[in-house]
């Protein structure tokens, strides 16, 4: 069930509260341009769906805890039928207020010449410099003016600051209905994980799979993939971010696949597989995959309440080296080699990252010296690998890698919800045990 209006109305009330004295604007995407006079399809800008529920671009809200008889204003295209047969509904003013709950809604054409008003009185301006060209140059002249009559009039909004500090520590806590369209995300995603791997076989294309997962997203209601569905076979699956999936699937071979649905509230699924294409782990597939798949659920079972995202990935940093160790693609003390780094040839990024409704979601990992401490409502993805290629060099005092052990992609990624108990693995119905992908 989609998110009701409730639920953005309380996300406001959260919002202005931190405000302060604080007018904040917060602008929606506008529409981008694909080639020519074609635009990508559309999606909102999170934080601005986030407390308006809105998704319509080039809107723009108001938060006015300095007027709080109107608090919520928007800017919104008003309705055009001969737009609209073109482009699709519009809610224009009186939807804005009807159905969005604003307090006032105003054509955006009109934003210019209403901004300043709506601004008087706030002690500061919450505004994100730097992203917003169409709607800076109007909060930088109404901050202007504030600033022009000052002398005269005695108050003026005392600085210009970011929204982001305070807008996205409410984002990175989800309530119950969140949660429960992140679990939506993880069933469809998970189902399309599991409907892929029975199609796949050698001599298949890499896009004759990436098919199959977003027809299967398409089907159940998604917008679609939440990101570049990557589908790497063989050594493809060493470039982290391979989108081309242009290649046919090798006898062999290991498919890794990362791919992930993003319903129409813009909530996100995120899961990584690994598999033999032909059905069968080799030796040292067999070796990589069991070692990525304990420091995945060491570090999975690292999630709970009091825990760090970097302490998750120290967790999953230890198994790997130790286990590298062991299969002597590394040598040393296990201290020494992590505290150097000497493992990045092998594994080279973050064991994960917030999810919600960015794939890489919004919120602090550190406040200064210190790491974030996890908390029941918080959601990330928890995803170690290994990557053995001639890609990076290897460090010196670390083996030359011996030719059977190249090519071999393996990343495992999970979603995992922080409980008040420990966490819950959303996307568990997305099978990994090595039995379980073998036929």
């Amino acid at each position: 069930m989609l998110i009701g209006p409730e639920t953005f109305a309380a996300r406001r009330a959260r919002f202005l509260e931190r405000l302060g004295g604080a007018a904040a604007v917060i602008p929606a995407a506008p529409l981008v341009t694909h080639h020519a006079d074609v635009e990508y399809p559309f999606r909102q800008n999170s934080d601005f769906w986030y407390l308006t529920g809105f998704d319509e671009p080039d809107a723009v809200a108001l938060f006015l805890p300095h007027c709080p008889e109107n608090p919520f204003v928007l800017f919104v295209e008003p309705k055009d039928p001969t737009a609209e047969v073109w482009n699709g509904r519009r809610w224009g003013c009186e939807g804005a207020v009807e159905r969005f709950g604003a307090d006032l809604a105003h054509p955006r054409s009109e934003l210019a010449q209403r901004l300043g008003d709506y601004l008087k009185g706030a002690e500061g301006i919450a505004f994100r410099v730097g992203r917003h060209p169409a709607v800076e140059p109007l909060v930088l002249q109404a901050w202007a003016g504030q600033l022009d009559r000052a002398p005269r009039s005695g108050t003026a909004a005392l600085g210009l600051v970011a929204p982001c500090p305070l807008l996205h520590a409410l984002r990175l806590r989800k309530g119950p209905e969140e949660l429960e369209r992140l679990r939506e995300a993880a069933r469809i995603s998970a189902a399309a994980h599991e409907l892929a791997r029975e199609v796949v076989r050698p001599g298949l294309g890499e896009r004759q799979v990436q098919a199959v997962i977003e027809q299967h997203f398409l089907e159940q209601g998604a917008r679609g993939p939440a990101y570049g569905s990557i589908v790497a076979g063989g050594d493809n699956a060493c470039v982290l971010h391979y989108t081309a999936n242009s290649a046919e699937l090798r006898d062999g071979d290991l498919l890794l696949i990362d791919a992930g649905c993003s319903l129409a509230d813009y909530y996100n699924g995120d899961i990584t597989r690994t598999f033999p294409v032909n059905g069968r782990f080799t030796g040292e597939q067999r070796a990589l995959y069991e070692l990525v798949l304990a420091a995945q659920e060491a570090a999975v079972a690292a999630v709970r309440p009091g825990a760090t995202a970097e302490g998750v990935h120290d967790t999953a940093v230890r198994v790997l080296v130790e286990g590298l160790l062991e299969l002597g693609l590394l040598v040393g003390d296990p201290g020494g080699i992590i505290e150097r780094g000497a493992y990045r040839h092998l594994y080279m990024h973050r064991t994960g990252h917030w999810l919600g409704l960015d794939v890489h979601d919004v919120g602090a990992y550190r406040l200064g010296e210190h790491h974030v401490a996890l908390e029941p409502g918080m959601v990330l993805t928890v995803e170690p690998g290994l990557y053995v290629s001639d890609r990076l060099p290897v460090p010196e005092g670390q083996p030359v890698i011996a030719e059977r052990w190249k090519g071999i992609g393996i990343r495992i990624e999970d979603d995992v919800a922080v409980t008040e108990r420990g966490h819950e693995n959303l996307t568990a119905a997305a099978l990994k045990a090595p039995a379980a992908l073998e036929r």
